[in-house]
């Protein structure tokens, strides 16, 4: 494997070794060690001197089920510290498959315009996409198919990335050629637009599977994990109700954002609950699948293709984060409404939650009425035309409350909350407020601990193993959903099968060392970046004002939180 750094200011290539310190990372934790090793933490997250990394994960390249994800890293234009983001689909598998263990984007263009940077065996080569310009991807992942061929994985950026809206993020293609997996979180979109590419091509043609240490060890490490995952109530539930089906879970626990994060049940949650969705997309037939893989192997399958009674698609994926975001936190209960708001979101490139979250705190200060759905399609316009106000949104929703002089924004570290309130599940808010990672529910989510979420007491317990695990599956190019499998399955499988793959020695508390190491160097670099005690906190008005029906507040003590890292 070789780390693959391309100028693209001087459209230049080297291929080099892959420095000692980076050999056993991937993915997050080879994200945090990159950036403390060679971006300025104080530097403008859109000039010159940040970079943007691509990093499969240590586990990518075997298709081993929801192994394969791809994470994206760079300093963040959104909340001025260290980014990962990580998506499916078939990205990280063909980097992978072309020996590159990172490939690395520095400086910036030498002159305006759009590129598209195509990699393969043979080195690489930019070739200029002004054609494409201000094309969402849907319009421009086919273009480039048809000229690059069917076989190549693509990363891509929207009309949102191109003028570097704070809540842009890469795409990548699924597995049937959608551009629908998205790195979103952060901004790296708009790291990417001022880098001047529109898209990357990986063209792994005539590539191959890295080596295998020990492979009749790793076929047993495989055979424990899957069956251990396949057999797992989870599993089953995620395939036949997708990620929607957390949608009465959090309904039940008040913890569902309703009307901009001031309530925490919505009347309508009925309509928008995965168990709705399965029966709207089996009974509509055609396109509508609610079991879909959003990557090649996996067999959770907790993706869906969200089909509209004409029988066409009308986006792919249409997940819980979505359906929170910018369907009870805008007070709208109908799916095929959240579904093209979705798919606007998701063909300007930009994030859906900080979108949705944006989208609400405009409601909340006077912009749309609640459940409009037509208005919310029509400010999304305004995203895609650029209006002042279209320039708002699409930096997200801090940028929105700051806009609007409105306080009550549900965002940490300038990132919005995902789909749990905070003050239901104080663990997650927990999280929220101290990832590095900023207000993120995928780094530490704590909905299924064995806690009374209401009490302030024990959610920093909660937090802290939750936050330590997602690192560490991060860095693996593990989905969230193969812990169910990895936790179900004999001690130390991690493990055996790093140590088969590539011939080392790990201990069977690799992921929890993989997760520490990570969240240290996250820590590190945000602290270079100016960042204090004080940005670990959840916004003011959540600690003051109750949330209906539980009447909570975020009361665990700021003293806890500063403990947290305290491993």
């Amino acid at each position: 494997m070789e780390i693959w750094r391309v100028n693209v200011e001087r459209q230049t290539l080297s291929r080099e070794a892959v420095p000692v310190a980076w050999e056993r990372l991937g993915g997050r934790g080879l994200v945090a060690r990159f950036l403390l090793d060679e971006v300025p933490a104080a530097c403008d997250p859109l000039g010159p001197e940040n970079k943007l990394l691509f990093a499969p994960g240590l586990l990518v390249g075997h298709m081993l089920s929801s192994c394969d994800r791809l994470s994206v890293g760079g300093k963040s234009p959104l909340t001025g510290g260290v980014k990962e983001a990580n998506a499916g689909g078939t990205t990280g598998l063909q980097i992978t498959l072309l020996g590159i263990k990172a490939l690395i984007l520095e400086g910036l263009p030498a002159g305006s315009g759009l590129w598209v940077l195509h990699l393969s065996a043979a080195g690489a080569r930019f070739e200029k996409a002004d054609d494409l310009a201000g094309l969402g991807v849907y319009e421009t992942a086919p273009k480039l198919l048809e000229k690059y061929g069917e076989k190549v994985a693509i990363a891509l950026i929207g009309p949102g990335g191109e003028m570097k809206m704070k809540a842009a993020g890469i795409q990548n293609l699924d597995k049937e050629k959608v551009p629908s997996r998205i790195a979103a979180r952060g901004g790296l979109g708009a790291v990417m637009g001022s880098k001047g590419l529109k898209a990357i091509v990986f063209d792994a043609s005539g590539g191959q599977k890295p080596p295998i240490a020990h492979p009749e060890a790793y076929r047993e490490a495989q055979k424990a994990y899957n069956k251990a995952l396949l057999d797992h109530p989870q599993t089953h539930t995620y395939r036949d109700y997708g990620t929607a089906a957390m949608v009465q879970m959090c309904q039940t626990l008040g913890s569902l954002p309703t009307r901009s994060f001031s309530a925490g049940q919505f009347e309508q949650a009925d309509s928008l609950s995965g168990e709705h969705m399965r029966e709207l997309l089996l009974g509509r037939g055609g396109v509508s699948n609610p079991t879909h893989a959003c990557m090649p192997g996996c067999t959770i399958r907790c993706s869906n293709i969200f089909g509209g009674d004409d029988g066409k698609v009308i986006v792919s994926p249409l997940e819980y984060e979505t359906i929170g975001l910018m369907g009870s936190n805008l007070g709208i209960g109908d799916l095929d409404t959240v579904a093209r708001l979705c798919w606007e979101a998701n063909d300007l490139g930009l994030d859906s939650i900080d979108l949705g979250a944006a989208l609400g705190v405009a409601a909340d200060s006077g912009q749309m009425d609640w459940g409009d759905g037509q208005r919310a399609l029509e400010l999304l316009d305004e995203v895609r035309r650029a209006t002042p106000l279209g320039r708002v949104l699409g930096d997200g929703a801090a940028a929105t409350g700051r806009h609007f002089g409105n306080e009550r924004v549900p965002a940490v570290k300038g990132q919005a909350m995902a789909s749990y309130e905070p003050r239901a599940i104080k663990g997650t808010g927990v999280t929220y407020a101290t990832s590095p990672q900023g207000a993120d529910h995928t780094c530490g989510l704590t909905i299924r601990a064995k806690v009374n979420h209401l009490d302030p007491k024990g959610q920093v317990e909660a937090s802290r193993p939750a936050q330590i695990n997602m690192a560490g599956y991060d860095t693996l190019g593990a989905c969230i959903f193969s812990g169910f499998g990895f936790a179900a399955a004999p001690a130390g499988t991690i493990a055996r099968l790093l140590n088969a793959r590539y011939g080392w020695d790990v201990p069977d508390d690799i992921l929890q060392a993989l997760g520490k190491e990570t969240l240290k160097l996250e820590r590190e670099f945000n602290r270079r970046a100016g960042f204090t005690a004080k940005d670990d906190r959840l916004p003011a008005y959540m600690t003051r004002e109750p949330l209906p029906p539980t009447n909570a507040v975020f009361d665990v003590a700021d003293a806890d939180l500063d403990n947290l890292f305290d491993f």
